[in-house]
């Protein structure tokens, strides 16, 4: 670690950053973003590369994706910033930033240093939080995500659990892995007279909780490993789509480690469905187009957890990467599809 400070160029900023060295910054904090800023210009900067005979697969460009996300991040977490008690900025122009390091880490008595990278992540999760997620489903109120708490900005999902015929009768629905208690929220909305939203995160169920007492929802939220005990006319999960490894909590949305959150639901579902009930997979086909997890696999494993499949419903996502023709896995983003899976216990 060596001390940075106004002098400090962003070239050699950056060279000793990609060394391994962090910088400790001692100067004006809004100087510290620029650096920021202008290290990021320099590690986005498309390098010249030797053509290849060819190009790389689907599945090999996104390894090669993630490696270089984990180099970026990396990098760019080296700018360090030094936050007293109370979380206390001593620096010239520094922001208040106290309430925003309290809703992430808690109250701290005590010095310390963290990346200005992950500083702005917190700051502008904080403002997520106060401001919402507009939802149109919930009739245009909002959802407000917690620091470390996936937030439905992608609606296509949510969308899904709004339109799909709940099976009659249905007066208890379970939310599997509820996150913010979006789709919980959706469903007490739609009628359901009781809701039981599960998660084992922490944060996530403070968030869960926090949302569907703003909105006066009839949803219960339990800290639970995936199931409540019981039966339940409808039960829903939205789990992470990738196979993969998270880098951060905010990936465990994302990424799911040899589909274990998939399988452990595929599995279990049966025996958590009452007489005639339903379960909603709601599962994005990234996966497939990336050559991770084939249709053949889901559909063993859906066949593997005595179920079988009674209706689907897709989505198109409208988020930005799949209008952007650099990113490196455009194929995949351009045919992605978000699919709502009806499953049944089999006869």
């Amino acid at each position: 670690m060596v001390v940075a400070d106004d002098r400090t160029k962003a070239d050699e900023a950056y060279r000793l950053a990609c060394e391994g060295t962090a910088l400790l910054w001692r100067g004006d904090f809004q100087n510290a973003k620029q650096l920021l800023q202008a290290m990021t210009r320099r590690v986005d900067t498309p390098k010249r590369k030797k053509r290849k005979a060819t190009e790389p697969s689907q599945v090999q460009a996104f390894h090669l994706h993630r490696q270089a996300q984990g180099q970026r991040a990396r990098i760019l977490g080296m700018l360090l910033i030094p936050v007293g008690a109370g979380h206390v900025i001593p620096l010239r122009r520094a922001p208040d930033v106290a309430e925003a390091c309290v809703e992430a880490y808690g109250t701290v008595d005590e010095p310390y240093v963290i990346s200005l990278r992950e500083l702005l992540g917190v700051v502008g999760a904080h403002e997520w939080r106060r401001k919402g997620v507009e939802i149109p489903a919930l009739g245009g109120e909002r959802i407000h995500p917690h620091y470390g708490v996936f937030s439905p900005v992608r609606g296509e999902y949510v969308g899904l659990v709004a339109e799909a015929p709940v099976p009659e009768g249905t007066r208890l629905a379970y939310d599997i892995g509820t996150g913010t208690g979006v789709l919980a929220a959706v469903l007490a909305r739609r009628g359901i007279e009781r809701v039981v939203a599960t998660d084992q995160d922490p944060r996530a169920l403070a968030c869960a909780r926090e949302n569907v007492t703003r909105l006066e929802v009839n949803v219960e939220v339990v800290e639970a490993d995936m199931w409540p005990p019981g039966r339940a006319g409808l039960v829903v999960c939205n789990p992470p789509w990738v196979p993969g490894r998270p880098s951060s909590p905010l990936e465990h949305a994302v990424y799911d480690p040899d589909s274990s959150m998939l399988k452990a639901f595929l599995s279990g579902l049966a025996e958590h469905l009452e007489p005639g009930g339903e379960g909603w997979l709601i599962l994005s086909d990234l996966a497939e187009h990336l050559g991770l997890r084939s249709r053949e696999e889901l559909l063993d494993a859906v066949a593997a957890g005595g179920l079988e499949v009674v209706g689907r419903l897709d989505a198109r996502p409208q988020h930005p990467r799949v209008f952007d023709t650099e990113d490196r896995l455009h194929a995949a983003r351009a045919a992605e599809v978000t699919s709502l899976w009806r499953l049944t216990a089999a006869r």
